[in-house]
């Protein structure tokens, strides 16, 4: 009697010197580990945005904070005024056309203004950015915001910290800050200032607390 060694597969199940039966498991297997891995990024690139900004449609900031956005642009991520409701403590819009992109972000500070840029910067912590000269730009609502200019191997760059209130030394302190970060590839930020400029001088402030 000839024993059958474990594990042996017969000559016709075999494929250089593989089990085709495992052939059908296996293959589903590998479909579903490249559509994970590729297929679905490829989906998402193939499908555009189309949450285009309108004329007359404002972005909410949380707690009655708001700014303008640039008509055509495209609202990646974030809510409009009369939409869910935006919290300006924990707030992330994102804004993008062609190769540029605005992102507002919203947090608690307990300092000004400029420590807050001072701590985004200190984050980043990239020294083959080459930083331009600190100013400062004010809203048409008043508030006042430190700004800082930057290039680097990734493209020009744009920060914009503000303390979200007008009033007196508390209620500023008080108020959240926003960071505003905006993206260009290089040598295109100068194609998007007038847009990003009149959606940074729209911002307003919420209601003092």
């Amino acid at each position: 009697m000839i024993t059958t060694p474990q594990g042996w597969v017969p000559v016709e199940h075999r494929v250089v010197g593989l089990d085709r039966r495992t052939f059908g498991a296996g293959f589903a297997a590998l479909v579903v580990a490249l559509l994970l891995i590729y297929g679905f990024q490829a989906l998402n690139s193939a499908i555009p945005w189309h949450n285009e900004i309108k004329a007359g449609q404002v972005l909410d900031l949380g707690g009655g904070a708001s700014a303008v956005p640039p008509v055509g642009w495209q609202l990646e991520r974030g809510t409009l005024v009369g939409g869910a409701g935006a919290v300006a403590t924990n707030l992330q819009v994102v804004l993008a056309s062609g190769g540029a992109t605005v992102e507002l972000d919203g947090t608690t500070y307990d300092g000004d203004a400029a420590a807050f840029l001072d701590q985004v910067r200190r984050s980043e912590g990239d020294s083959a950015t080459v930083l331009g000269a600190r100013g400062s730009l004010t809203t048409e609502a008043g508030l006042v915001g430190v700004v800082q200019s930057s290039t680097g191997p990734s493209g020009d760059a744009v920060d914009v910290a503000f303390k979200m209130a007008v009033g007196t030394p508390e209620q500023v302190a008080a108020a959240p800050a926003l960071l505003v970060e905006v993206r260009t590839s290089a040598g295109q930020f100068e194609r998007y200032r007038d847009q990003v400029d009149a959606l940074l001088r729209s911002i307003k402030p919420g209601a003092p607390q």
